[in-house]
């Protein structure tokens, strides 16, 4: 016998009213930013303040009533899909979406051997700052656990270069991971280390910025910033705007396809190799991003053959549905988090943060002023903006006293994924090799020390040499 929906009932509308709640959220936080004129100030993104709303009502809400804000029946009362849950597969598949959007755009540039090595210290720079705070984050959660915390978890650290330097999705991915491992609250734990990196990152990047301009040590910028919207938007090679088909609706349609064909090929490695199943999925911003390159390469192609006639993907909305997915992704994971979990843990996340936060700041002031000493002070911002909050807000940092993206610090800032991405893969690796035991979890802070100074003999490179070159020409 076929039941017939009802229209009226909860399930129907659940998971659009979750997505009203965020969107309402996005709304007023857009409103307080243009109308508060000291928060605009701090640079603070929308998405990240929206996400704040959210999480100041439903913790107010959960100690005036008890109950759970989005485990209301109105967002849902089927046990498989609560609200709470849905906002935690929101933040799973943005991050996903949001990086496939990205890989296939296309990068037309052609760069030089000195801005080539740039980028390639970037993605050092970059990795070179995961391992920094992933060894310090261990360090601390093991001196937690050993010293008789009510953390129990050693492997806990590890989720601070996961939440300060990839933002709330991969945050959640690992900590989901460490869930399954046996640490109660790992995602909410790594959803918190998340949201305050991107607290961190907007006080600091707008602290340091002041100080510099105090000191007179920026160069003079045009205030004006010239977007060349309409000259991204209409590219003659692409295909019409409206034909029997919405140019927008084809790009939706490029991107989820080779998402879901992304979770294709995830499900057949996991059934090849089952006890690595939650790590494979866990990747899935990887492996999307993989195929997308790939997808890519397919259209080039065909379109280089005169197969396929138009430019079938369009970077300008690949740039929109990428930074919708990530606004979505950052205000769903920190209305994820459920403060009642980790509110043992409040001690342990600040001294996380904090540590995090200063070891970064000196780290990436090191690395500028010896590897970037003509624009040093643009590539700290973006760098320090991205590796405690994500891309965009380096983006936003560097724009304040960069507006129209002169340095080369903007370039590096994109383009330094492909090198962080060779580099930093072995870590994600022991990321999740860490938690099986105490062995394998002081094998790992060893591991990422060595992968550290590793890092940096590869990035100091020129300097090592040449200093032994020196060395043999005074013998």
């Amino acid at each position: 016998m076929i039941i017939a929906a009802t229209f009226w009932d909860y399930n129907v509308w659940a998971c659009l009213l979750v997505l009203g709640v965020l969107l309402l959220a996005m709304a007023i936080a857009n409103v307080l930013r243009r109308i508060i004129k000291p928060l605009r100030k701090t640079l603070l993104p929308t998405s990240v303040l929206a996400g704040i709303i959210i999480l100041l009502f439903t913790t107010i809400y959960k100690i005036v009533t008890k109950d759970n804000f989005f485990e209301l029946p109105v967002f849902g009362t089927s046990d498989a899909l609560t609200g709470q849950r849905f906002l935690e597969l929101l933040t799973y598949h943005c991050l996903g979406i949001g990086f496939v959007a990205m890989a296939l755009r296309s990068l037309n540039k052609k760069f030089g051997k000195k801005e080539t090595k740039d980028i390639f210290n970037s993605g050092c720079l970059t990795v070179g700052t995961y391992l920094l705070q992933g060894s310090l984050g261990m360090i601390i959660s093991i001196l937690f656990v050993v010293f008789g915390s009510v953390l129990t978890f050693k492997s806990a650290g590890l989720l601070l270069p996961f939440g300060f330097g990839q933002g709330t999705g991969q945050a959640f991915n690992y900590g989901t991971i460490y869930e399954g491992e046996g640490f109660v609250g790992g995602a909410t734990f790594g959803l918190t280390i998340a949201a305050l990196g991107f607290l961190c990152a907007t006080i600091g990047g707008v602290i340091y910025m002041n100080i510099v301009r105090s000191h007179g040590k920026l160069k003079n910028r045009e205030k004006e910033i010239t977007e060349k919207v309409l000259s991204n938007y209409a590219v003659p090679e692409e295909i019409d705007e409206t034909g029997s088909v919405d140019k927008m609706t084809i790009q939706i349609v490029i991107v989820i396809l080779t998402y879901i064909v992304s979770y294709l090929l995830m499900a057949l490695l996991g059934n090849l190799v089952p006890s690595f199943k939650s790590v494979i999925f866990g990747f899935n911003f990887l492996l999307g991003t993989l195929l997308a390159v790939f997808v890519k390469a397919i259209f080039n192609l065909l379109k280089k053959h005169n197969i396929m006639h138009h430019k079938y993907i369009s970077n300008y909305f690949m740039n929109r549905i990428g930074g919708f997915a990530f606004d979505i992704m950052i205000v769903s994971g920190i209305a994820a988090i459920q403060i009642d979990l980790i509110k043992d843990y409040w001690v342990i996340l600040l001294i996380m943060a904090l540590v995090g936060t200063a070891a970064t700041i000196l780290y990436v002031k090191v690395v500028c002023r010896k590897m970037f000493p003509e624009y040093e002070h643009e590539e700290f911002v973006a760098m320090y903006g991205m590796l405690t909050g994500t891309a965009s807000t380096g983006t936003i940092l560097l724009r304040e006293i960069d507006p129209n993206f002169e340095t080369p610090a903007s370039n590096n800032l994109v383009f330094q994924v492909l090198p962080a991405i060779v580099f930093g893969f072995p870590m994600m690796l022991i990321a999740t090799y860490a938690p099986l035991n105490d062995k394998a979890t002081y094998i790992s802070l060893g591991l990422l020390i060595i992968f550290f100074v590793i890092m940096n003999l590869i990035l100091f490179r020129s300097f090592i040499f040449k200093f032994k070159k020196k060395e043999k020409a005074q013998q």
